[in-house]
């Protein structure tokens, strides 16, 4: 089964968190976990946690490159993965964005992956 949602972190800085995944009873065999920025010049990928590969990695985004190759950030299940890295974009999600800032212009790659 898949599902997906969205929150808002914080509104006023235009923080979103979005949680995609696929599930098979209890075990979760597929998740994305980002997070995004509204900006004037639309919506902006920050960081993106996730199981593409089957195991839990985390990819950086900058203004001036887009997309940074993955690093495995969590050792256990890919449903714990997705729990930490819930938890991670939800306590911290000011100093990723901040740190995401001081790399330059935004370029289309930074931009959040279709839907």
């Amino acid at each position: 089964m898949g599902a997906f949602y969205r929150r808002i972190l914080d509104s006023a800085l235009g923080a979103l968190l979005r949680v995609e995944f696929t599930s098979e009873g209890s075990e979760v065999l597929d998740f994305a976990v980002i997070l995004l920025l509204e900006t004037k010049d639309g919506m902006e990928t920050i960081r993106v946690y996730d199981a593409a590969h089957g195991h839990n990695e985390m990819h950086r985004y900058t203004r001036t490159g887009g997309k940074e190759p993955g690093e495995v950030f969590h050792s256990g299940t890919l449903g714990e993965g997705m729990r930490a890295a819930i938890i991670e974009v939800e306590r911290g999600y000011r100093e990723i964005i901040e740190g995401w800032k001081r790399h330059g212009p935004p370029t289309a790659s930074a931009r959040p992956p279709p839907r």
